[in-house]
């Protein structure tokens, strides 16, 4: 009886195919270990010393903070989200309760959608790549096998529309609640940006990935915007994502 339940389950989200057999998208979102099937089904994340990567003995990651997530995507999910969270810098400021606290550099909706959104829509079907979460002192960057669909301008993120490379995943996460199946993810990741006061979200398309640069920079004062030329804020976003390692006091002079 508890067998057939289960089947019908995975029947009504077509995780079965005709004969019976258990799909990708099944095996990826409940399988025990689908890394035996899709080895680079799995999450990396990295923690840097310094503002850059650096190579060979220059090299930034600090010891112990290089972990791999693996299992099904919503145990991964869960998992990575407990890891970035232990990982990821904070500082102490001024909360709306009118006390000093603890807060991370980046608020966490932005980058946890960020994170859900490369899990449920990167291409699996990209053997040896898989997503990687890098934490600086300035900036978290989330990437993502597979480029955006279609037409899709990464210079201008919030006219993408709403696409599933993965539809059956897409759907089971939603009935999880690990996402909402609305395509509103990249504009949620923009407005808890600019709630906290900090540059929009910068999108750069590699040849087989898509890169997401959340950045601890303050957006420009309104009051100063008021008196620049239209349009400021985005050149300022635009020189980011051709230089995203420029050191924050840097940004925080053109901003000012």
């Amino acid at each position: 009886m508890q067998s057939r339940s289960i089947k019908d389950v995975f029947n009504a989200r077509s995780l079965l195919t005709l004969k019976g057999h258990v799909t990708n998208a099944g095996y990826l979102l409940f399988g025990r270990t689908p890394q035996i099937l899709f080895p680079q089904a799995y999450i990396r994340i990295i923690r840097f010393l310094g503002v850059e990567r650096g190579t060979g003995a220059r090299l930034g990651v600090e010891e112990g903070m290089d972990i791999r997530v693996e299992g099904s995507i919503p145990w991964a999910v869960q998992r990575a989200t407990a890891e970035i969270e232990r990982m990821i810098p904070q500082r102490r400021s001024l909360s709306p309760a009118g006390r000093f606290e603890a807060a991370p550099i980046v608020p966490r909706d932005a980058w946890l959608e960020g994170l859900v959104n490369a899990v449920i829509h990167r291409s699996y079907s990209l053997s040896g790549d898989h997503i990687r979460v890098e934490i600086y002192p300035n900036r978290i960057e989330i990437e993502s096998p597979g480029r955006f669909p279609g037409l899709a301008n990464p210079a201008k993120p919030l006219e993408i529309s709403r696409f599933a490379r993965n539809p059956r995943i897409a759907r089971v996460c939603a009935d999880l609640r690990i996402g909402l199946e609305l395509g509103e993810g990249i504009k949620r990741i923009f407005e808890e940006m600019r709630r906290v006061g900090l540059s929009d979200p910068v999108y750069v398309q590699t040849q087989g990935s898509v890169r997401l640069t959340l950045a601890d920079i303050p957006r420009i004062d309104p009051r100063v915007e008021a008196r620049l030329p239209p349009g400021s804020q985005c050149v300022l976003d635009t020189l980011r994502s051709a230089s995203a390692l420029w050191a924050p006091e840097t940004w925080q002079r053109l901003s000012a």
